[in-house]
């Protein structure tokens, strides 16, 4: 895969389950969450999210239905069982207990509890007192739950015909690349994959990593990525042949920003969605390969993100659409994640409806806009591009 825009041809999404379920009031803040989403209406706004994508010809793969297939290998079930044992903070009795449990359930219900979390309510009664169990009230987590499992785009990104395993920031999202990881060493129709990048370097997420032509990386800095992730990536890349550039990007370190496809996406071969407040601020480190091509990278900038793009793009000019018609509208659609679209072919998009001006401005460019709902989805503060993990496009 070497673009946004190419036709999309198969994508792995994560309908939601049991594990938005277990927000609540005193949990949704440290899982990620700005509210408690209703979750059978989120379901149901997924469902026709998937159905807009199969009906354009994408193939839809279910994170859910891929880790069942994972874990039938014994080898990854036993290793699922242990990476969701935490015996820093349930000690080693328990642990043992959760352990000896999980190793017993069969490959759905390790899968439910490796995503949905368990309580220690549901946790079966080990033989002897424990205080661990005994301090934590029943509702507590033994296995915390991965809400934002929602968000594919984060935990892995595929380049050219490899595959980035994410190193992510937030300690509610740290299990989920285990999962990914399970999914691509063990599932059969990924498991001769190569690997881009692994879940034990720098912090990458791939919510930052747009892929802006052939060759060209664009990766974000800010909350989540950090500097010696971006270039931990971009080195990985030179050394695999995926890339010749890579721009670093520095963004806000905040929640608004917290990814680069918050305020950028590309909606065709030549153009981008943007919020209109970064335009003129936002800037590019370039990296390139030495010429020797084996000591590492040359680093230039910073300079304009968008003269930047354009020179690694080997084109005049990048077209900008905006996000939005004046200040106010611009900032609460970028909030609700008008500029985070997923395309599905260039100048096709996936965009939440709401974004009334935003998707105007795209249609008035030339862009189709395939709307979907997102009241609910959009809870956790993500949209189509966030859902959405590509697997394999077409060239451009």
């Amino acid at each position: 895969m070497d673009s946004e825009v190419g036709p999309l041809r198969t994508v792995l999404l994560h309908r939601p389950g049991t594990e938005l379920k277990r927000l609540t009031p005193r949990n949704n803040d440290q899982l990620l969450f700005d509210s408690i989403p209703w979750v059978d209406r989120a379901q149901d706004e997924h469902d026709r999210f998937a159905e807009v994508l199969t009906g354009r010809g994408v193939e839809v793969v279910l994170l859910a239905d891929a880790l069942v297939a994972a874990l039938a290998d014994e080898r990854a079930h036993a290793a699922a069982a242990t990476t969701a044992v935490d015996r820093r903070r349930l000690g080693n009795e328990l642990g043992d207990a959760l352990a000896a449990h999980l190793s017993t359930v069969d490959a759905k219900g390790l899968a439910d509890v490796l995503m949905g979390g368990m309580t220690f309510e549901e946790l079966p009664h080990a033989e002897g007192a424990s205080l661990v169990r005994r301090m934590h009230h029943p509702h507590d987590f033994v296995v915390d739950p991965l809400p934002n499992l929602l968000f594919t785009r984060d935990s892995s990104v595929w380049i050219g015909d490899r595959v980035a395993i994410a190193s992510l920031a937030m300690p509610a999202r740290a299990r989920e690349t285990a999962l990914l990881d399970l999914i691509y060493a063990y599932h059969p129709r990924f498991r001769a994959a190569g690997r881009a990048y692994g879940a034990h370097y720098a912090p990458v997420e791939g919510g930052d990593v747009l892929l802006l032509a052939p060759g060209v990386l664009a990766i974000g800095v800010g909350e989540r990525t950090t500097p010696a992730g971006a270039e931990s990536l971009a080195r990985s890349a030179f050394r695999d042949g995926l890339a010749h550039t890579v721009l670093a990007v520095p963004i806000a370190q905040d929640r608004a920003t917290m990814h680069l496809d918050t305020v950028c996406t590309m909606v065709d071969r030549d153009a981008v969605v943007m919020y209109p407040a970064i335009r003129d601020t936002l800037q590019a480190y370039t990296l390139r390969p030495e010429a020797d091509g084996v000591l590492g990278v040359v680093v230039d900038g910073p300079a304009p993100f968008l003269e930047a793009a354009a020179a690694a793009m080997s084109i005049d000019r990048l077209r900008v659409i905006h996000t939005g018609l004046d200040p106010v509208t611009a900032e609460r659609e970028q909030w609700d994640d008008g500029n985070n679209t997923l395309a599905v072919a260039p100048g096709v998009v996936v965009a939440y409806e709401r974004n009334v001006e935003t998707n105007a401005r795209l249609e008035d460019a030339g862009i189709e806009v395939l709307r979907i709902s997102g009241s609910e989805l959009g809870t956790g503060r993500g949209g189509p591009r966030c859902m959405s993990c590509p697997i394999t496009r077409d060239p451009l």
